[in-house]
């Protein structure tokens, strides 16, 4: 599912995700639980309250796609 994300941007473009929109609804990241990259991709796997959701940036279209996960 596409989404928003705010991130921070320090040596990268989108280094780090504070917050993204799942469903419409702004939601905080509480911390990052694992980060790795692809070839085309920027992934992170983020802890909120008591779910676990995976962003992930594609840099060839510039857009953040979100998914629910299992812990």
């Amino acid at each position: 599912m596409l989404c928003r994300v705010e991130s921070y941007s320090g040596s990268r473009l989108h280094e780090r995700p504070r917050r993204f929109t799942w469903q419409e609804t702004w939601l905080e990241i509480d911390r990052i639980v694992e980060q790795w990259l692809t070839p085309s991709s920027y992934c992170f796997k983020v802890k909120v309250e008591d779910r676990v959701y995976q962003l992930e940036y594609h840099k060839a279209r510039d857009a953040w796609e979100v998914e629910l996960t299992r812990p």
